[in-house]
């Protein structure tokens, strides 16, 4: 029976819509412990769904989903950190023979444990979503990204409608890009109040950026028990079944929508706008294609983030130009009023503006969309109190001075550009009254349904209701714009006061600003999305699966990342030993050792970035298969100034695994065997030698410079941290039994951040006992359900031998622990550092004194 709960439009913006109470019904949700050992509430449905028929709450994991499915849920949990985004398992088979996708998290003290059917769909939405991802790094123009994504989503979800919604700067929301079905009445330009979209709303697309309603008619499925015992409803903030707003499904209903999926595209950390799809009958999207439509969503986020840098950088330059042309012609003329008012036009293309006027001498002279010059007296003292000497800008002039409300069809907001040091003479850029022109573009006949909360939830509604909010205001004028206006005041001062030294200081800066706006655009911008599309647009290499491609492609923008960042606080460009100890201090080990040798060198902006994505790619080339790959190998680097400047860097590995020439060359070795070549005009030579791999890289003079004091830099921070005594002997054997690959990485670094290298790992009691065989640890590590099996056999060999060992367990009981092992220490899944290591000291204490800690 469809659910309706009585609401109150009043009380939008406080509705707790992370807490509904329910989930949508086209999933079931199980909601256990912490350690996802005991279900303690389920949504009603849960039964139906899983084929159960007996109690769920109260009842262990195991007993509802299977032990094989249960171990494998406690193992990825292990993986996420608490309020992250879910993991997700694909097609796993329940004891009822159903198949599900799974989707599991923790939050606040609960794991959320969300099943639905499982789709057949898995594999190619993932593999489309990639060539989707390369299609965008050919766009290098925001309004056609903005239309492609339309599309291109469209094309792998195929809804009805899909469209790029904006929000602006009063939170208001505007329809920039659809694609649509062709009966379908147009939404493209509508504006939409900031009430649609709710504050609380907002903060939940942020942390939760994939948002589906699979029938805006559907029944709302309660949780059961609605609270628990200390009365706490339970936090869905991050579940893709939370059951949606009553009010937000009555809006859907009323436009004749029953199913939508909203991606959220973030820009600089802010909720930028939504790629919203809607469709006009019930439609459930399977887990794998959310997966691929999330992917896309943040590589689109990522392309319009450098996309809008770069558009600000270009309008930034235009306008430069523009103002420095404007000087020449002044340095050439006697009559410098004359100049400013017959160049009006011209200095109206400083930014987007309907028109533009001069206050000076108290005469007025205009272009296009301006206030008469009655006002002006007025309005030129009501700017000089407001402004003080500097730029001033509002959207809504008619809020401070009352008579611009006779204008504000015509000039609605104002930025205003002070020409003197007294309030005295301006440039005024004038903006028209945002909503005297738009009208609603759909069918005029087209009729939606009133339901029982009014016509309020009707996009015609919204659309008059955002009219009247946002009567009498202009397009609000952005930080650009101000930045622009700023330079244009500085030049504008310069040539007004001539030649005093209030002239020169203006000048300065001025010229500082130039230097700035000429630096951040050859050297931020020029390269970056020619680099990025490459980097995603290589494809796949054989042998390897979307979860490496994306691992590897994350590093390498990272790399990319930080050079940029370093560049824009180190004046264009950065230390070549900040920069090696950034991509090499991830992999500092007590087991490996990293020497670092030269003397101060820096380098400009184009070898920084440069050298940020050879150096990752050598970094993590040596992780994986070189000499940090193994204790005791040995990475050095040393570099030094060649006469005329070069600067030559060798890079040196020994002490790892042998080393042979690669058969196949993929993206990465053609990155380090090319970059500085090609983008520097230096060398750059690696040899696969048998003992370790060794590489030279010659960086030209002219992207290379000395400080006047040089220094040997020493890698004294990487040695100092491990030269210390350690709390275990260095020779200390350790035998860790652990399946899951990730979970036995984690506690191997953990305990080589203890000064423990030698450890060997087994994935099965099998296996642990072939070790035991070969020889006799000092100490093990056992998880206790191995999956497969348990890790008792092991226990009891050991104890035979008098082998101290621990216990390890993401459960949430011991009763997996025979009584005769009872006072063995036990260690929590996920590991904590500090709890291992208390624990393996007291086992070694306890069961072999004469072992050295």
């Amino acid at each position: 029976m469809l659910n309706k709960p009585a609401v109150d439009l009043t009380n939008c913006d406080r509705e707790p819509i992370h807490i509904p109470g329910s989930i949508q019904p086209h999933g079931c949700l199980i909601a256990c412990d912490t350690n996802a050992a005991t279900c303690l509430r389920h949504s009603a449905n849960a039964n139906e769904t899983l084929g159960w028929s007996g109690e769920i709450n109260g009842a262990p994991l195991e007993t509802i989903l299977g032990d094989r499915a249960a171990h494998d849920l406690r193992n990825t949990l292990a993986t996420v950190g608490s309020g992250s985004r879910p993991a997700l398992q694909f097609g796993v088979e329940l004891p009822s023979g159903k198949a599900f996708d799974i989707a599991v998290h923790r939050h606040k003290s609960s794991t959320i444990i969300e099943l639905e059917p499982a789709s057949r769909e898995a594999e190619q939405p993932l593999s489309l979503a990639r060539s989707l991802i390369g299609r965008l790094g050919d766009i290098a123009d925001v309004d056609r990204l903005i239309n492609q994504a339309a599309r291109l989503v469209r094309g792998l979800l195929n809804y009805d409608r899909v469209m790029v919604y904006r929000f602006e700067a009063d939170g208001a929301g505007k329809v920039v890009s659809e694609v649509k079905r062709a009966d379908l009445e147009s939404f493209l330009g509508q504006y939409f109040p900031a009430s649609d979209i709710p504050q609380q709303a907002r903060s939940l697309y942020l942390r939760n950026t994939i948002r589906i309603i699979s029938d805006a008619s559907g029944e709302r499925v309660p949780v059961v028990p609605e609270l628990d015992p200390s009365g706490e409803p339970l936090d869905l903030s991050f579940a893709h079944l939370r059951s949606v707003s009553p009010i937000h499904c009555e809006y859907l209903r009323n436009m004749g929508v029953a199913a939508s999926m909203s991606i959220s595209v973030i820009v600089d950390g802010a909720l930028w706008g939504l790629i919203a799809c809607h469709h006009y009958s019930p439609r459930s999207l399977p887990m794998a294609k959310r997966v691929a439509a999330e992917m896309f969503g943040e590589f689109f986020s990522l392309h319009l983030q450098a996309l809008k840098q770069k558009r600000t950088l270009e309008t930034a330059r235009i306008a430069r130009q523009a103002i420095d042309g404007f000087l020449k012609l002044a340095s050439r003329t006697a009559d410098l009023d004359a100049l400013l008012r017959d160049n009006l036009p011209e200095l109206a293309k400083l930014m987007p503006c309907d028109g533009v006027g001069l206050w000076k001498d108290e005469k007025w002279t205009a272009v296009g969309s301006a206030p008469a010059g009655d006002y002006l007296p007025d309005l030129a003292r009501f700017v000089g109190v407001m402004a003080d000497g500097k730029v001033w800008a509002t959207h809504s002039l008619s809020q401070g001075f009352a008579d611009a409300e006779d204008f504000s069809r015509d000039a609605a907001g104002v930025l205003a550009v002070p020409l003197s040091q007294r309030p005295r003479d301006y440039l005024f850029f004038f903006r028209k009254e945002l909503v005297q022109t738009l009208n609603w573009a759909g069918n005029p006949d087209k009729v939606y349904e009133v339901g029982p909360l009014g016509d309020r939830l009707t996009p015609r509604k919204s659309f008059a209701i955002w009219k009247e909010t946002v009567h009498m205001q202009s397009q609000p004028w952005t930080e650009a714009d101000r930045e622009i206006a700023e330079a244009a005041r500085m030049a504008l001062v310069e040539i007004v006061l001539h030649h005093n030294e209030l002239v020169a200081e203006e000048r300065d800066k001025a010229d500082v600003r130039q230097r700035m706006l000429n630096e951040e655009l050859n050297h931020r911008v020029k390269n970056i999305l020619a680099v990025i599309k490459s980097l995603v647009g290589h494809p796949v290499q054989e042998g390897r699966g979307l979860s490496d491609y994306v691992e590897a492609l994350k590093g390498r923008i990272q790399a990319l990342s930080f050079a940029h960042d370093q560049v824009v606080r180190g004046d264009g460009g950065g230390a070549l030993a900040d920069l090696l100890n950034a991509e090499l201090s991830p992999y500092r080990t007590p087991s490996s050792t990293l020497e670092l040798t030269g003397p101060a060198v820096w380098l400009d902006a184009r070898a920084f970035s440069v050298m940020a994505l050879v150096l990752h790619e050598m970094s993590t080339n040596a992780a994986k298969y070189g000499a940090l790959s193994k204790a005791g190998g040995t990475v050095s680097i040393t570099w030094k100034l060649l006469e005329g400047g070069d600067c030559e860097l060798l890079w040196s590995e020994a002490g790892g695994p042998r080393v042979s020439p690669p058969m196949r060359f993929g993206f990465g070795t053609a990155l380090v065997d090319r970059s500085i070549p090609y983008d520097l005009g230096g060398e750059s030579r690696v040899d696969y030698k048998p003992d370790g791999i060794n590489a030279r890289f010659l960086l030209p003079a002219r992207h290379v410079a000395a400080p006047a004091e040089t220094r040997r830099h020493e890698d004294t921070a990487g040695q100092a941290s491990f030269a210390k005594e350690t709390p275990f002997a260095d020779d200390l054997r350790v035998l860790l039994v652990e399946d899951q690959m990730l979970i036995a990485m984690d506690a191997e670094n953990m305990l080589a951040d203890q000064g423990i290298s030698n450890v060997a790992v087994a994935a099965s009691a099998a296996d642990a006992l072939q070790k035991l065989r070969a020889g006799a640890p000092h100490l093990a590590v056992l998880d206790i359900n191995l999956g497969e099996g348990t890790s008792l056999p092991v226990a009891e060999e050991l104890s035979r031998r008098g082998i101290p060992f621990v216990f390890a367990t993401g459960y949430g009981d011991k009763s997996l622990i025979p009584s005769a092992f009872a006072d063995v220490a036990v260690v929590r899944k996920p590991y904590n550092a500090d709890a291992l290591r208390r624990a393996l000291t007291t086992a070694l204490q306890s069961r072999n004194p004469h072992i050295t800690i």
